[in-house]
């Protein structure tokens, strides 16, 4: 697997903390509901909830921001502390922290309080960017980015730059790769009436045009995002692959960090665009920015937990940071589109995705003669390059119950037209209180067809006259 590439988030942390409880009643001196508290949990906001989804997976990340001595950013400085590499600008003031009071899930008051000045960066800064792969703004309208602005500009032209924009924020500096404004940011950088794609269309176009930017994808919640390059004509719509129904708190920084990192590690806009709509989707469902599992976790997946490592060794490091650890088992003696959908769904369902992989005489004996097609030590090497694998470990056996009974996954994935029921895995699984599921997979795709068609294409070679 390649590994991923450094990133630097410049921008605006808060602290977010978000009071949970419920509401039966209203108060009797005003018509207010009362919420009874049932819990209260803070997390790092802004740029570093941005920082830290972009580290998930072991990326090295390095955040720059303004920090102060209050209280609110020695938490943040806490909740990031190995997670990623801090550069810290002066704060004149306090951090902002940023409450939201919900009742059964759903927001009934959101309390601001705080505020400070950066101070100027220093050469830290400079090092910084100069050694990143790709560098996302994460502009929240309190003046980092206006304070690191030269620097981003000296770098904005050979480095990919996404800016997530902010209304009272600064405007991208020039030559960014993308810029990441939401519905409401786009309406009100380009007011006008309309909420048509081809309203988005034109206020994206409007809006490259004016930050001389080389592309800006428009999010527009279930819509999916409208991405406008200058210069191609017909703007894509990336579509959200379901409907996410959880928390949508943090969706715009996991899009967007999501972006950057695809672009440190070489994918083409419309490739990071593609994958950040897939990631997005999943943090919604999975609870969004309060979800207590990202922060029991987000830190801190290592660069050693890459494949190649030891698929024991890992799953007992993401279980001992509280993770969820997923597995999912194969052939894949062609690995083809239906095999890689189905790992990248697997791989959002939790914190690391093994592949269970038959060993040729267990593949034999499976499929007969003529197989495999390709040796186990390639079908290892072509999962291990794939980034939603985490570690491959190869079983001898016909079925991979006794590996699972040593790997003991939290869940166990499948996927095609099997029912849990018939899965013979289901059972172990349920030993330690394991989850068998089955994922869609792509119809028409089979390692069988694919041999098949290329056996009847190929022709034989004719032998050269002497």
């Amino acid at each position: 697997m390649n590994e991923p590439q450094p990133l630097v988030v410049v921008g605006d942390v808060l602290l977010d903390e978000d009071i949970e409880g419920v509401a039966t009643r209203l108060s009797p001196d005003a018509p207010a509901p009362v919420v009874d508290v049932t819990g209260d949990r803070c997390h790092p906001g802004g740029a570093g909830l941005a920082a830290a989804l972009a580290a998930r997976g072991g990326r090295e990340v390095i955040l720059v921001t303004a920090l102060g001595d209050d209280s609110a950013s020695e938490a943040v400085r806490r909740d990031l502390r190995g997670r990623v590499r801090l550069v810290e600008l002066p704060l004149d003031g306090t951090l902002p922290v940023k409450t939201r009071v919900l009742a059964s899930g759903r927001p009934v008051v959101r309390i601001d309080r705080g505020g400070g000045t950066p101070g100027e960066p220093d050469g830290a800064v400079r090092e910084a960017l100069a050694q990143a792969h790709a560098v996302l703004v994460a502009d929240y309208g309190r003046h980092t980015a206006s304070a690191v602005r030269p620097h981003l500009a000296a770098v904005a032209h050979r480095t990919p730059l996404v800016w997530d924009p902010h209304p009272k924020g600064d405007t991208p500096v020039p030559g960014a790769r993308l810029v990441t404004p939401n519905a409401a940011e786009a309406h009100a950088l380009c007011p006008g009436d309309g909420d048509s794609l081809r309203a988005y269309a034109e206020r994206g176009a409007e809006l490259a045009d004016r930050w001389h930017a080389a592309g800006v994808a428009v999010t527009l919640g279930e819509r999916g995002v409208l991405l406008t390059r200058p210069g191609t004509g017909t703007p894509m719509l990336v579509p959200v692959p379901y409907r996410a129904t959880g928390d949508p708190c943090g969706a715009g920084d996991c899009f967007a960090a999501t972006t950057a990192a695809a672009l440190a590690d070489g994918a083409l806009p419309e490739e990071a665009v593609q994958r950040a709509v897939a990631e997005a989707a999943a943090f919604v469902a999975a609870g969004g920015a309060g979800n207590p599992a990202l922060w029991r976790t987000a830190s801190a997946s290592r660069p050693e937990d890459a494949p190649g490592t030891d698929a024991f060794a890992l799953a007992e490091r993401v279980r001992a940071r509280g993770g969820t650890v997923v597995a999912t088992g194969g052939c894949f003696d062609l690995l083809h589109a239906g095999h890689v959908g189905l790992l990248e769904s697997a791989r959002r369902i939790g914190d690391c995705l093994i592949v269970c992989l038959n060993s040729d005489a267990s593949l034999a004996r499976r499929k007969g003669p003529g197989r495999p097609l390709n040796p186990e030590a390639d079908r290892v090497r072509v999962l291990a390059a794939l980034g939603s694998v985490d570690a491959v470990a190869v079983f001898e056996e016909d079925t991979p119950e006794a590996l699972l009974s040593r790997l003991r996954p939290d869940v166990w994935v499948k996927g095609g037209d099997y029912s849990v029921q018939d899965l013979p895995e289901a059972e172990v699984l349920r030993t330690w209180g394991g989850q068998a599921v089955v994922l869609p997979y792509l119809d028409g795709r089979s390692t069988t067809l694919l041999a098949r068609r290329a056996a009847q294409a190929s022709v034989p070679l004719r032998t050269p006259p002497p």
